[in-house]
């Protein structure tokens, strides 16, 4: 039987079996009481199982508050395994969602659950169009030799009109760098209209090409409700544009399948709120179902946060991240380029390599570009220099000796971090 095997950590007043057996009913055919229509038939077809069980330690207070009074005072922590059958869910992400997940972070048999992984078959991940470009086509569409693509993001987050929007992405492009995005709190203000500020952009986009023969890269963001969506990709499109970000938690897997469906775009996805799920450690997720979801459904660059940046993730779910986005879900599959961000400077790239040991990525930098003493373009070079000294292996002060924009950066961002 083909079937979805999802992976948790739980923490439990009860016996371990009896909670993992509340979680299997209560995502399935089960309820608070055997019912006459629960019939072994049923059960046969559509109920989930309990495959493994592995205590790891008990802890005196319960991480989160309403599970069960315990005569014991002690709580279980183990990781479980739950299976159902495939047809139970089909080809449908929303419901797998719901399954997997649902009201299992009510349940009073729980004191904390955490969604570690989901193992998915080959039929529900060819149900699905996944990247249009992933790593290999934005590598294509930049042009890379070796290196990552280099980012940006317009500064402020918001308040800038249309055409000073414009004038920022010209010192960008003049600058040298390959992507520049808009801000999650940036889609339709009523300052600075979508349409155009979509206008602004692209005719300083196509300047700078015309004169230089390179095309930057610029994500609009087009979050709203789904005909706003549409009318932004649209134009997008007919402005010459060719990439749309999308605020991932708040437009959902449907939005990230139509946009993928019906436009030939780049999908930039944003994970602003991801904390929601993710920063308590006995509930929510882990970003390995997290990205499987959204690369599935057509996302081509998603944000993986960034080393040693300026919010509480650490460095290890960092990197955890970063290489989920990296291993592909079946042969062939095009892969979902990690986009790196966060207070990130030329002191991360060769701890970032070095980890990683890619450029499959896209570096984005704020104040690691625009902070250089010396501007943009020395910025810009810098990163880039770091990185090719990253990829020969050679210390980031070494290199530092034939560059004086490297050095420069170096000293500056160290000050900085003092």
């Amino acid at each position: 039987m083909t079937e979805i095997r999802a992976h948790y950590l739980i923490e439990t007043p009860l016996p371990v079996e009896q909670a993992a057996a509340a979680i299997a009913g209560e995502q399935s055919t089960g309820t608070f009481m055997k019912l006459a229509s629960e019939t072994d038939a049923v059960t046969a077809r559509a109920g989930a199982r309990v495959a493994r069980i592995e205590r790891l330690a008990e802890v005196p207070v319960p991480s989160l508050p309403g599970a069960r009074a315990s005569a014991r005072a002690r709580y279980t922590q183990a990781r479980i395994e739950i299976v159902w059958p495939y047809a139970s869910i089909g080809p449908d992400l929303q419901t797998l969602m719901a399954t997997v997940c649902g009201n299992l972070g009510e349940l009073s048999e729980l004191s904390g659950i955490r969604l570690l992984d989901v193992d998915l078959p080959p039929e529900l991940i060819a149900a699905f169009p996944g990247p249009r470009f992933g790593i290999t086509g934005t590598r294509e569409r930049f042009k890379l030799d070796g290196l990552p693509a280099i980012g940006t993001i317009v500064k402020p987050s918001i308040g800038l009109l249309p055409d000073e929007t414009a004038q920022i992405v010209t010192q960008f492009a003049e600058g040298g760098i390959d992507f520049i995005k808009d801000d999650e709190l940036t889609s339709n203000p009523l300052f600075a209209p979508l349409d155009a500020r979509i206008a602004a952009v692209m005719a300083a986009v196509d300047r700078h090409a015309d004169r230089t023969g390179r095309r930057i890269m610029y994500a609009f963001n087009i979050t709203g409700d789904l005909d706003q969506m549409r009318r932004g990709a649209e134009a997008i499109l007919k402005a010459g544009g060719d990439c749309a970000m999308l605020s991932l938690n708040w437009m959902g897997t449907p939005a990230v399948l139509a946009l993928r469906r019906e436009f030939p775009l780049f999908i930039h996805g944003h994970r602003n709120g991801w904390a929601l799920f993710s920063r308590a450690p006995m509930l929510g997720f882990d970003y390995r179902v997290y990205q499987k979801l959204h690369r599935l459904a057509g996302v081509d660059h998603i944000h993986v946060n960034g080393l040693r940046s300026k919010f509480a993730e650490s460095d290890e779910s960092v990197l955890a991240s970063a290489r989920a986005c990296l291993t592909p879900l079946h042969d062939g599959d095009p892969r979902v380029m990690p986009v790196l961000s966060s207070a990130q400077t030329v002191l991360q790239v060769h701890d970032t390599y070095s980890a990683l040991g890619t450029t499959d990525l896209i570096y984005a930098c704020g104040g690691g570009i625009v902070g250089h003493p010396d501007g943009i373009a020395a910025g810009t070079r810098a990163l880039r220099a770091a990185w090719e000294a990253a990829r020969a292996g050679i210390p980031l002060a070494v290199a530092a000796r034939e560059m004086p924009a490297l050095k420069r950066a170096i000293e500056t961002f160290e000050r900085h971090a003092k």
